[in-house]
């Protein structure tokens, strides 16, 4: 595979999976297995900063009004619920911030041939995915109490096999929020989060260690962003119209499949 191509491959992996409930990190742990490869983790700490930069943007890009409406909102002197809003997303980042702090290390062990336990943690966003869609109940205001919960979800999701958006849009229903405020706290809450991994890794001082070229790092960047943009904006039309059984069934299938596939 030339060097351009792998770079659109990645960035369109990298687009798709972040938006969508499958599982990014779960599904690169399955291509790792298959392939006896453990390079595909190994690429460069600049280009996985480049790619998550380009879907932050494209979340950025896809809730432009909605973010300028709650910086606008928190800038007036008045009571505002922006500022409320924006505190709601500062309280649902504590569970990831406090995990990934505290047991950074020890998180590191799941991701190395941890091809069961994908399984498995595939099966369970399968199951959560399934319940949320199951549920009729949409009367309830997001709060601190709540938010915090879907903290608490995408937490949980920093797992293999797990999804992030997944598990937080169907924690959000299920706690009774509506969908379409759902996938719209759900994508936003994690804006914060990836430009902090970013400035952590940035602080890092290994973005030089098998540095790819300038042409590599655009050619992912384009693809990542244009692939989330689109990811991005179909899922919230996925969430609106109830089609979450559609990925809940993917998730069983893959998740059924390897465990059988490990056993026979």
């Amino acid at each position: 595979m030339s060097e351009l191509i792998e770079a659109i491959v990645l960035g369109i992996a990298q687009g798709l999976t972040e938006f969508l409930p499958v599982s990014s990190s779960g599904h690169i742990e399955i291509l790792k297995y298959f392939f006896n490869d453990d390079s595909i983790a190994e690429q460069s700490m600049l280009t996985t900063v480049v790619l998550h930069f380009a879907t932050a943007l494209s979340t950025v890009f896809v809730f432009r009004k909605d973010i300028m409406d709650l910086l606008t909102g928190a800038l007036k002197n008045d009571e505002s619920n922006s500022r409320t809003y924006i505190g709601y997303i500062i309280i649902s980042m504590i569970p990831a911030v406090c995990v990934g702090l505290l047991f950074e290390d020890f998180l590191e062990t799941f991701f190395h041939r941890q091809i069961t336990l994908v399984s498995i943690m595939l099966i369970f966003t399968g199951i959560i995915l399934l319940l949320s869609e199951k549920l009729k109940v949409s009367n309830f205001k997001l709060n601190g109490f709540r938010a915090f919960l879907i903290g608490v979800a995408q937490a949980i999701a920093i797992l293999p096999g797990i999804s992030r958006s997944g598990s937080t849009i169907a924690s959000s229903i299920l706690l009774g929020i509506n969908r379409t405020e759902a996938a719209r706290f759900s994508f936003l809450m994690v804006i914060p989060l990836i430009f902090g991994k970013m400035a952590k890794d940035l602080l890092s001082g290994d973005l030089v260690s098998n540095m790819p070229s300038a042409s590599y790092l655009l050619v992912g960047f384009t693809a990542a962003f244009f692939t989330g943009t689109f990811a991005c904006t179909i899922m919230i039309n996925i969430v609106k119209k109830a089609k979450l059984e559609w990925f809940s069934l993917y998730c069983f299938i893959v998740g059924i499949g390897l465990l059988i596939y490990l056993n026979v």
